[in-house]
């Protein structure tokens, strides 16, 4: 098993491009299921065991997963076993896949968490307590993720090279290092250049955001960081550095920008990904609506 998963891993690194943290989740199911097979002794891993995995096989380790992982996570893990094997085919390990005509799970349908645009000025425009650098820091990064609807893991890899402040812009390296040029707001370069210049204008090879010891900010440091921010400031909590992309689309929207524009901001590869924020823009329109029609409003 191990050397297919070597050969599967740099197929997926090298040929296909995918970013680690992508390959990571993909070898992560992978060893999941493998698991599975030793765990439960489903297979003989003496000989040819590859050709012992059929639909029993598969339905069994389905079952498995429906009793403790939502639908989005069994489609996730169900694909990259279909993944795996389709390579294994066009290895020549294997003459056919078993897994291809097994079905994906329809995935839940779920609205992302948005912040208000008055939640976000609420978050943005007060200063917290806390050490100077690290409030401008802090300032600077969540200014510039609404700013521009960054994905958190293309806000911690930011170099401070990657921004230009004099033209606005800061060039970003998304999934499957596909790089995009984005414009950044009159407030964002406002709090990035406060917080390069206390910190000193760092080399232009120097990690953006750092950590209280001088590393680069991990994502877990930024989820941490915007919580403690929400609630000094009383704001939703369970909101997370993704609200704040899901917040910037969602106001583009509703300011009349494209669809297809929000589309090449936030890197989606496709627009029915994007589409999703037309749901939560309809919501917002009909909330808005009971309120403030005459003949919609609720008695209080």
């Amino acid at each position: 098993m191990r050397q297919y998963l070597e050969r599967f891993e740099q197929h997926l690194a090298v040929e296909r491009n995918l970013s680690p943290r992508t390959v990571e989740a993909y070898m992560r199911d992978l060893r999941q299921f493998h698991d599975f097979l030793q765990q439960h002794e489903i297979v003989s891993f003496q000989t040819g065991w590859l050709k012992q995995i059929d639909l029993l096989v598969l339905r069994q380790y389905l079952a498995r997963l429906h009793k403790s992982c939502s639908r989005t996570s069994i489609a996730r893990k169900l694909s990259a076993i279909k993944v795996f094997f389709r390579f294994l085919v066009r290895e020549g390990v294997l003459a056919d896949s078993p897994v291809d005509v097994l079905s994906t799970p329809r995935r839940e349908q779920y609205l992302p968490k948005v912040l208000s645009a008055e939640q976000v000025a609420h978050l943005l425009d007060r200063s917290p307590a806390g050490q100077r650098l690290l409030v401008m820091r802090d300032l600077a990064l969540f200014e510039l993720t609404y700013s521009c609807g960054l994905r958190v893991g293309e806000l911690t890899s930011l170099d401070v090279g990657a921004v230009d402040l004099e033209n606005h812009q800061v060039r970003v390296l998304g999934k499957g290092n596909k790089e995009r040029i984005l414009p950044i707001g009159r407030q964002a370069c406002s709090a990035l250049q406060n917080y390069l210049a206390e910190r000193g204008q760092p080399d232009q090879h120097a990690a953006l955001f750092l950590n209280q010891r001088g590393g680069r900010l991990t994502a877990r440091s930024v989820q941490r960081n915007l919580k403690s921010r929400l609630l000094q400031f009383n704001l939703p909590t369970d909101a997370t550095p993704h609200a704040l992309r899901h917040s910037f689309a969602t106001h583009l929207l509703d300011a009349g920008a494209d669809l297809r524009v929000i589309q090449e901001l936030l890197g989606h590869v496709s627009l029915s990904t994007t589409q999703k924020y037309t749901k939560v823009s309809f919501t917002h329109l009909t909330d808005v609506y009971d309120q403030c029609h005459p003949r919609s409003r609720k008695n209080n």
